[in-house]
C-alpha cells in the first residue's frame, strides 16, 4: 500500500454518505475492488478507514497476541468494536453506518485526514478542535517521538 496524503473535506448527504474528494478516491483506487474496514479509533473520537491489505497486516499482528492472557483478550474485544466491512460505490460515496456516525459524533461536515497507510474520518469541528489542542505543544511533542530517530540515510534531523 502506498502512503496516503493530504487533508479533503466534504459533506454528509441525506443519507448518510459520504463523497470521497477525487484525490483520496485517486489514491485508494488500487484498493477499491477489495473493499475497506472502517472502525472505531483507540485514541480519539473519530472513525479509522483501513484499506483491506492494511487491515490484514493489522489482523496479522494482533492474532499473535496469546487469547488465555486476559489482558490481551480484552484489548482485541474493544480494538475490534464496531468494526465494519465497507465499501466504497462506483459514484465514490461511502456509507457510515449509523453507530459509527453517533461514535465519531458525525454531523453535516467532515474531514478525511491521512494517517500514512489509513484515512482518519472525522467531525469537522472536533477536528479543529484536535490540532488546534492548545495543551498538546505540537514542537516538544514532535521532539519527544522524533527526537532520538537518526537517520542520516534519509536526511532526518
Amino acid at each position: 500500500m502506498d502512503t496516503i496524503v493530504g487533508t479533503y473535506e466534504c459533506k454528509v448527504d441525506a443519507k448518510g454518505r459520504l463523497l470521497l474528494p477525487a484525490p483520496l478516491k485517486k489514491q485508494l483506487a488500487s484498493s477499491l475492488q477489495n473493499g475497506f474496514v472502517l472502525k472505531r479509533s483507540v485514541f480519539q473520537s473519530c472513525l479509522e478507514l483501513y484499506p483491506m491489505q492494511e487491515w490484514l497486516l493489522m489482523t496479522e499482528k494482533i492474532s499473535k497476541l496469546n487469547r488465555f492472557v486476559k489482558k490481551n483478550n480484552d484489548f482485541i474485544r474493544k480494538f475490534t468494536a464496531g468494526v465494519k466491512i465497507v465499501e466504497i460505490d462506483a459514484l465514490g460515496r461511502l456509507l457510515v453506518p449509523k453507530d459509527l456516525v453517533l461514535f465519531a459524533s458525525i454531523s453535516k461536515e467532515v474531514v478525511f485526514s491521512s494517517a500514512i497507510n489509513i484515512v482518519e474520518i472525522w467531525d469537522k469541528d472536533l477536528y479543529e478542535k484536535s490540532i488546534g489542542d492548545e495543551e498538546i505543544d505540537f514542537a516538544d511533542l514532535a521532539e519527544e517521538v522524533m527526537g532520538n530517530i537518526n537517520d542520516n540515510d534519509y536526511g532526518i534531523s
